[in-house]
């Protein structure tokens, strides 16, 4: 569970000497007639004073506890994002959408109470016993490929998955009108993957609907089991119809033969509804369709009586839980119409259902508009991309749209004490009830919201609707506490917690995480598009409390220097211990972990986050913090200073520092297991010697001056196969590395110690064409490089999608393998940009 484990540290907190004068009774009057005022004080004085040694209150204690509250409140700068920002009234084409990255298919509103759709699915008799039930994308169930093949973000997609012998397309598309978000229609087709026909199973789909309060759910049956609509009202959409219309088959009107099956409850909990229906698939009934020979299926016994709906006070005993079964023959569609009441008034009663042939000709049109939008965005056909590239382009894009969720929740924070080591001593606390919109790197295995993932994430989607990626920073930006930390995990919401590890669920709020927001605010500087520098105008104040916190907070033993805060401890199983918050986790550091470490790659995000406020200060005429933080970004991109702290001349390039040896192993000790051997030389305080992704960061920000003495070395490390070089893409650790493809631990096997990722070789792209297109001493071999590297990294990503229909978390270094979690469409997306040769 490596990501599920990245992370701050808060500005000092004063306070407390106003404390113990208010303690003390305040500046009490001295004069001849104020004895009894006096004498009161000092009472008032003594009791505070009993009471704090009776409780062993004290300053310090004072102290923490203003740490630990600060470290649980909002920041009090005003929102980036105007009131009620989510909502019908403000953005109705946004307030349905497919916001459950987590399941195959499912939408909701954007709300904190939302009203959740979903689909489940099931082959009969395929298996004896219970049919194995889909609904939740689980990283080892057999399924898949599977992904969007067009989504556009707002009011349409269409999704392939394949599940055995099953090929399913998931379409949906909305139409704007009232004031409740509007229509929208879903169109499931299952079919045979084989041309074999000649055994076709019998397939149930599963559509519910799930409220989360008082919402009202009234459902309407036409025979037994078999639903005509399911009417319904809440606050928030009005009121509203589902009707789910009868199976056909695939690509026209003939009807067929269905067999129904009901079941309502109560809301047993979102993380629950799987093993609810799972445990509620009991009953044997038989599917007839006329002239043929009947088959049994497993069906739901439900009842639509109110009092069979189980006691109120079942699982949480709030909500409503309604499921359509639907038994059909492949290959098969159905359609499921949601109508909103608000979108038939004023005379729009006789509004035409969206389904059937109208719903054929707005998914035909919305994908041609897609494709159209996609090729004036990207023009990967005018540069001469290959038709199977272009299809990689759509689905990178629309899978990375496609999985944009919207969460709602606490999360958990361990505050800050201000001492390294003596975050234990507190219990963690909840944050605020917060929403937050965001993409997410895997429906898999990481449906939720990460902070480093995310800057990367809006790169792509800025491209292609700059408005997204300004509602995804202003709900990222939302989450400043105080001190002005955002959390580097977002688990929010019973449905994102119940994907995680307990003890990952704790967010420190003394880590930081790479401030990589900061790479979608510069090139929204760059766009010169009004709407962009309207949103940076509100979102400055809270952009520049995050990199004061980040700034402050990890500051490093000398003037200049930086350093993670929440390293591992230097425990006897582990090679060499893990560097969480940078988002490189078990990428070498300096073996044993002390105070004195500087850390090459945070320095650099340091002086790229100063570069951009600077530039974003000036252009709104911030000047007060043009002068705070103009000299810091002067003197953290001086060259000399980088040299002083950074540069190792017995390496030949840029290095971290710290108490550090080489000779360090695992080695085979019973009956512990594998553990840590340290040998000779000793630690000592030394340039780490780790040849790898930190080493380039000068280079992947953009740092050096194209005439820097530095930028021929490291580019000859970045080209040398010895080294970082591969046909796949640039590996995340020298190959002649002691460290390369070692695991940490007994049970931890490497992660970035040599695989090919995504995001690092996005950035490296992007700077050598950068230095490409300067003039310098290293101009031609920059360009050379750009195009030898691009036609690698897009060549395997190419290979690997066509061979296994995923993009992938990793790549091998070694034969250009997917590796890690699949579908990863967080970063690797960034394959679209690398195409479209966009930086």
């Amino acid at each position: 569970m490596a990501r599920g484990e990245r992370r701050r540290r808060g500005a000092p907190a004063d306070g407390a000497r106003t404390a113990e004068r208010a303690a003390r009774g305040g500046p009490a009057r001295r004069d001849g007639r104020g004895g009894g005022a006096r004498g009161a004080a000092v009472v008032a004085a003594l009791a505070v004073g009993v009471l704090c040694l009776a409780l062993g209150l004290s300053g310090s204690w004072l102290l923490a506890w203003h740490r630990a509250r600060r470290a649980v409140t909002l920041h009090s700068a005003p929102p980036a994002l105007p009131p009620d920002s989510s909502s019908p009234a403000v953005a109705p084409d946004l307030f349905w959408g497919t916001y459950r990255p987590h399941v195959y298919f499912g939408m909701k509103t954007r709300s904190p109470q939302p009203l959740l759709t979903g689909l489940m699915w099931a082959q009969q008799g395929a298996t004896p016993g219970t049919p194995k039930l889909r609904h939740t994308c689980e990283q080892g169930d057999g399924v898949g490929p599977y992904g969007w093949e067009f989504h556009d973000g707002l009011s349409f997609g269409r999704q392939h998955i394949q599940d055995g012998a099953l090929r399913l397309t998931t379409e949906f598309v909305k139409r704007p009108g009232g004031q409740h978000g509007g229509d929208w229609s879903w169109r499931v087709t299952v079919e045979p993957q084989a041309s074999d026909t000649s055994a076709l199973p019998l397939v149930s789909l599963f559509f519910y609907v799930v409220t989360d309060g008082k919402e009202v759910l009234v459902p309407e049956p036409v025979a037994k089991g078999q639903l005509k609509f399911i009417s319904g009202h809440t606050s928030e959409l009005g009121d509203f119809r589902f009707t789910i219309l009868a199976p056909t088959s695939p690509g026209d009107t003939a009807p067929k033969y269905g067999s129904y099956n009901v079941f309502w409850t109560s809301n047993p909990g979102l993380p629950l509804l799987t093993e609810m229906v799972k445990s509620r698939l009991n009953s044997w009934f038989q599917h007839r369709p006329p002239g043929a020979s009947p088959e049994r299926y497993l069906g739901l016994p439900g009842s639509l009586k109110w009092e069979d709906r189980g006691p109120s006070g079942q699982g949480q005993g709030q909500g409503q839980f309604l499921i359509q079964q639907v038994t059909v023959k492949v290959p098969f569609s159905m359609e499921l119409v949601f109508e909103s009441g608000s979108a038939r008034v004023g005379g729009r009663q006789a509004l035409e259902q969206l389904a059937g042939s109208l719903l054929t000709q707005a998914l035909e049109s919305h994908a041609e508009a897609f494709r159209e939008r996609f090729e004036n965005t990207f023009q990967l056909k005018e540069k001469g991309l290959s038709p199977e590239e272009q299809a990689l382009g759509w689905a990178a894009l629309s899978s990375l749209l496609g999985g944009i969720g919207y969460f709602y929740g606490q999360g958990l924070v361990l505050p800050d004490m201000g001492v390294e080591g003596s975050e234990q001593k507190v219990d963690p606390a909840l944050f605020p009830p917060v929403p937050l919109f965001t993409a997410v790197p895997s429906r898999s295995f990481f449906p939720r919201g990460f902070l480093w993932d995310e800057g990367f994430h809006q790169l792509l989607v800025q491209r292609w609707d700059p408005r997204l990626t300004r509602e995804a920073l202003g709900h990222w930006l939302g989450l400043l506490n105080a001190d002005g930390w955002i959390g580097r995990e977002q688990v929010l919401g019973d449905e994102a917690r119940a994907r995680v590890p307990p003890e990952f669920l704790v967010q420190r709020a003394a880590h930081a995480n790479p401030p990589t927001l900061l790479l979608p605010v510069a090139h929204m500087l760059e766009s010169g598009d009004p709407a962009n520098i309207d949103f940076l105008r509100r979102a400055f104040p809270r952009l520049h409390a995050w990199f004061s916190w980040l700034h402050q907070s990890q500051a490093g033993p000398v003037p200049l220097s930086y350093r993670w805060r929440g390293r591992d401890p230097a425990l006897p199983t582990l090679l060499n211990p893990k560097t969480l918050p940078s988002g490189l986790d078990d990428y070498p550091r300096a073996s044993h972990p002390s105070a004195t470490e500087r850390h090459l790659d945070l320095r650099c995000w340091v002086a790229l986050g100063a570069r951009v406020l600077v530039r974003l200060a000036k252009q709104l005429g911030e000047a007060e913090a043009v002068a705070e933080l103009g000299p810091l970004a002067a003197s953290l991109e001086a060259a000399e200073s980088l040299d002083e702290l950074h540069w190792a001349p017995e390496l030949g390039v840029f290095a971290d520092f710290g108490n550090h040896t080489k000779a360090v192993q695992l080695k085979p000790r019973p009956p512990q297991g594998l553990v840590r051997v340290v040998g000779r030389p000793h630690p000592h305080l030394q340039y780490v010697d780790a040849l790898g992704y930190v080493s380039l960061f000068p280079l992947l920000l953009r740092l050096l001056d194209p005439n820097s003495s530095r930028l021929g070395p490291l580019l000859d490390v970045l080209a040398d196969s010895r080294h970082l070089w591969s046909p796949f893409g640039l590996r995340s650790l020298a190959a002649s590395s002691p460290f390369y493809g070692q695991r940490n631990s007994e049970h931890d096997p490497p992660y970035w110690r040599g695989a090919v990722w995504l995001n690092v070789n996005y950035l490296a792209l992007g700077a050598l064409h950068h230095y490409g297109h300067l003039k310098g001493p290293h101009q031609a071999r920059a360009a050379k490089l750009h195009s030898e590297l691009r036609a690698n990294v897009v060549g395997n990503v190419r290979r690997q999608y066509q061979a296994t229909g995923f993009l992938w978390e990793q790549y091998s270094d070694r034969d250009g393998r997917g590796m890690g979690c699949r579908p990863f469409h967080g970063w690797t997306s960034l394959v679209l940009l690398v195409m479209a040769e966009d930086y």
